[in-house]
């Protein structure tokens, strides 16, 4: 989740009480990125689910009709299955109380879940959750996801860079430093790899999307989630931590978004602020 030295309560602690703040007063709340060279996208929010308010989210991705979500913090980490169409929990494993959930993503008929600090891979059965096998890795582990036509993974470290794996064996095979208006973007959380070949990833402690051309790193779109923010009622916001979670719903143009603790799943579509109001 962050490149720091803390373990994960102290962590969780901090970015609890950053929020808090972000709570209490909109002028405290991050101000949304922008760039003259790329188009500014808002989340236009379509549709709202419910869920608790349990899962420090990490992973988001669907997978036919199944939307897997992987979670973190030590001592209460899990993946489970949700379906897609009623928005219940099929399936829930738990990770050792030693293990900081992060990333996941669907590839073939293997989930792999990484870890924070811990430098574990863990490949599990898609349809079952359990376990097949862990790999380890250098460095930290934040987000992941899956370019099918390239056949590789995407994983970020909360740098400005992305690294690509081997789906198999999950060994590196190259990096690509992720810039804005030639400037690096730090801190990249959860990824989506969408159908267009774009990558998708969250900000840590903002509200901005980016939308980034993996071959080069550039990125191509800056979408500002403040809307879902706003939209929730102050109750919702108590306890809500950072905006994190997206995951592209198949054959659509649409997402579905949320963040660490918030009570709501929002279907959404990225629409150019350019274009909002006209006809």
């Amino acid at each position: 989740m962050g490149a720091m030295t803390v373990r994960a309560r102290t962590y969780a602690a901090l970015v609890a009480s950053l929020l808090a703040v972000s709570a209490c007063s909109s002028t405290t709340q991050p101000t949304p990125v922008t760039s003259d060279s790329v188009p500014t996208l808002t989340t236009e929010i379509l549709r709202e689910y419910d869920r608790g308010d349990d899962a420090f989210t990490q992973g988001f991705e669907i997978d036919g009709d199944v939307l897997y979500e992987g979670t973190g913090l030590e001592g209460s980490s899990f993946v489970r299955r949700t379906s897609l169409e009623t928005m219940t929990e099929l399936d829930r494993v738990d990770l050792p109380s030693d293990l900081f959930g992060e990333g996941i993503t669907v590839d073939g008929d293997t989930l792999w879940q990484i870890t924070w600090q811990d430098g574990v891979a863990i490949a599990r059965d898609r349809d079952t959750l359990t376990e097949r096998r862990r790999v380890n890795y250098e460095g930290e582990g934040w987000g992941l996801c899956t370019q099918t036509p390239d056949n590789r993974l995407v994983m970020s470290d909360g740098s400005s860079t992305l690294t690509f794996r081997d789906p198999t064996s999950f060994e590196a095979e190259g990096t690509v430093n992720v810039t804005l208006d030639g400037n690096p973007v730090e801190r990249l959380n959860e990824l989506e790899c969408a159908d267009d070949g774009s990558v998708y990833a969250n900000v840590w402690q903002t509200f901005d999307i980016m939308r980034i051309d993996p071959e080069t790193g550039a990125v191509t779109g800056v979408i500002d989630g403040t809307p879902l923010w706003d939209s929730m009622s102050d109750s919702q916001r108590g306890g809500a931590d950072v905006f994190n979670g997206i995951a592209q719903i198949p054959g659509t143009d649409r997402f579905l978004v949320t963040g660490k603790y918030w009570p709501t799943i929002f279907e959404v579509q990225f629409t150019d602020t350019a274009s909002v109001g006209q006809n």
